[in-house]
């Protein structure tokens, strides 16, 4: 009996996604994309954004992590602590920056991507704006974290330290430099939250109080 159900459920879903006409699944996940697309630049470019955040936090690269935890043993805690600081707030400085070309990827998205992300797992949105938008990003956000990061004294004593290390095996050439670092994991933090919080709307579709999004979500 519960299989009869469930085979029921199935088709009946599937019937739900197939009466959808393309129209209204593109205009569904483009409204769906660009309202959590503005909730996660509200959420991270704030003051704290990155820095209490601990899914987006973002920590000096694995090795060098690890020498901080022990300098702040040997009395250079509050040096790290503002490091660490910094290189949050520089990604804070730098998410509304993308707020444009956030939008102007949704805006643009092909019907193709849209029923893409209607039907996808969990990782189909961060991989639609890590195609469509990482690369102009990068390029946007670099000179403002770089900026951020050199007011700092440590930075270019990072990259000293960090270029010793990725000669050694010890940590990536890329980590090596503070700033791509840094922009790095801004993108990651960003494209993870945009997911989070277009997640949130399919499954709660009513609470968005949007006919579209519930007739698309609900169809799901």
């Amino acid at each position: 009996m519960g299989a009869l159900l469930l085979g029921t459920w199935q088709q009946a879903r599937a019937l739900s996604l197939a009466d959808l006409s393309s129209a209204d699944a593109s205009s569904g996940i483009k409204l769906a994309l660009s309202k959590g697309a503005e909730a996660a630049v509200a959420l991270l470019g704030r003051p704290d954004g990155f820095l209490n955040n601990p899914q987006v936090r973002i920590p000096l690269p694995g090795y060098l992590d690890d020498a901080a935890k022990l300098m702040k043993r040997f009395g250079q805690g509050k040096r790290i602590t503002e490091l660490e600081t910094a290189i949050n707030r520089a990604a804070e400085a730098a998410v509304p920056m993308g707020k444009d070309l956030l939008v102007n990827a949704v805006q643009t998205m092909s019907v193709t991507d849209a029923k893409k992300i209607l039907t996808g797992g969990d990782n189909s949105v961060t991989a639609f704006f890590a195609e469509k938008t990482r690369a102009p990003l990068n390029t946007r956000f670099l000179p403002v974290v770089k900026q951020a990061t050199d007011q700092v004294g440590l930075a270019q004593q990072y990259n000293q330290f960090a270029g010793k290390a990725a000669g050694l095996g010890l940590i990536s050439a890329q980590d090596a430099d503070l700033s791509q670092y840094v922009t790095g994991k801004t993108l990651d933090g960003l494209f993870l939250m945009i997911g989070e919080e277009e997640r949130k709307i399919r499954k709660d579709p009513v609470g968005t109080g949007s006919a579209l999004l519930q007739k698309v979500f609900g169809a799901r």
